[in-house]
């Protein structure tokens, strides 16, 4: 069907139909010529649409509208290849994909996941399963369209949702210094060092499954954390760097832990400098899913609830320090957590107030016993077979 003759301006062109709508078209800065995504019912609507092309182009704010035809599969996929994330990361990434974004945005282009569209996929997966999970997922989401903004693939990120991607953290548990023997008692002679370092370390338990017997000077009583071998879904170990830089760190034992740490050393470690401090039964490299059933049952039978997890011997670990007298900076070198807070730069934690902060809560631990039902020692254990 022809058309009519087209009307020139200072800026692009506007063009009418037989069928009496209108068309308009522009050339872009590489000298490409552009048309309208769609038709106009009026000379005035389609000129109004050019100026605002050109009001963009003025600006700098002009982007090829071909540019968001990226496919989010393609570009979702590529994104998390070249973080160089670590395994754990990397792995959850894949997984929110899968199971969160990829069933809802694999077949859209970047340009086609508006914010009503993002709306509609967080309600729906809300009523499917967990906030805190849809949270992670809306990150992801976010942080992926982020890079596409940079990228100048779409002019504006979606994700606009306020509070999204915020998780509500249940409280943590935290269990008293009785609790803790019992759960060391519980848990088995191999294991029991594992829970009081996991308290008052505190070390992440993918921290211990990486320390060598190097890392521990028994007249200190310092363990030095270097790596660390988070367990991923497969049961594949991996060894990597720790969780972030200031998890590189000394940590200062109180001196109760000195008979456990020796003993440790000389029944259950394995030989030589890079011997891991911690394997099993049959010399293999700590499992989480084989140490989450002896977990389980000593766990009940300390008392604890079902959903006291290993980590919250952490968080007992905070408490009791900060009781001792460690400030929070203290705590976090200890923990080797990391934080931007403006309030923590000029705060101080060096070896020094490390090994006080040791002994403070060696005292507070002993004062405990003193006063409790006196829990095993350790003297009455036996090398397991």
């Amino acid at each position: 069907m022809g058309n009519k003759k087209g009307t020139r301006r200072r800026f692009g062109a506007v063009r009418q139909y037989r069928s009496g709508r209108w068309t308009a078209s522009y050339r872009g800065p590489d000298g490409q010529e552009f048309r309208s995504p769609g038709t106009f019912a009026t000379k005035r609507d389609a000129e109004v649409w050019l100026s605002q092309i050109e009001a963009d182009l003025s600006r700098g704010d002009w982007q090829d509208p071909d540019a968001g035809a990226v496919n989010f599969k393609e570009y979702a996929l590529q994104w998390v290849d070249e973080r160089g994330l670590a395994a754990t990361t990397d792995e959850l990434y894949r997984r929110l994909l899968r199971l969160h974004l990829l069933p809802a945005f694999e077949d859209l282009d970047l340009d086609e996941i508006t914010a009503p569209r993002v709306r509609t996929w967080r309600t729906e997966r809300l009523k499917a399963t967990g906030a805190t999970t849809v949270a992670k997922a809306y990150r992801l989401l976010k942080a992926i369209m982020e890079t596409a903004v940079d990228d100048e693939l779409i002019r504006r990120n979606p994700c606009r949702i306020r509070g999204a991607g915020k998780e509500a953290a249940a409280e943590r548990q935290i269990a008293t210094v009785d609790q803790v023997d019992a759960l060391a008692d519980a848990v088995g002679p191999r294991w029991r060092l594992m829970v009081f370092l996991g308290a008052y370390g505190p070390m992440r338990p993918e921290e211990q499954a990486e320390l060598r017997r190097k890392d521990v000077d028994l007249d200190a009583m310092t363990i030095r954390v270097r790596r660390a071998a988070p367990e991923l879904t497969t049961g594949k170990r991996a060894e990597g760097p720790t969780k972030s830089e200031a998890g590189k760190r000394i940590v200062v034992l109180p001196a109760f832990l000195r008979t456990d740490l020796r003993r440790h050393l000389d029944w259950y470690a394995e030989k030589g400098p890079d011997g891991l401090l911690f394997v099993g039964e049959k010399g293999k490299p700590f499992r989480r899913s084989t140490f989450g059933r002896k977990w389980r049952r000593a766990r009940a039978a300390a008392g604890l609830p079902e959903n006291f997890r290993f980590y919250d011997l952490r968080h007992t670990g905070h408490t009791l320090a900060t009781r001792s007298g460690a400030t929070l900076k203290d705590t976090m070198v200890r923990a080797g957590q990391s934080s931007e807070k403006a309030a923590l730069i000029y705060q101080h934690s060096d070896l020094t107030r490390q090994q006080e902060v040791a002994s403070g809560l060696d005292q507070l631990v002993r004062a405990a016993r003193r006063k409790g039902a006196a829990p095993s020692s350790g003297a009455d254990l036996v090398r397991d077979a």
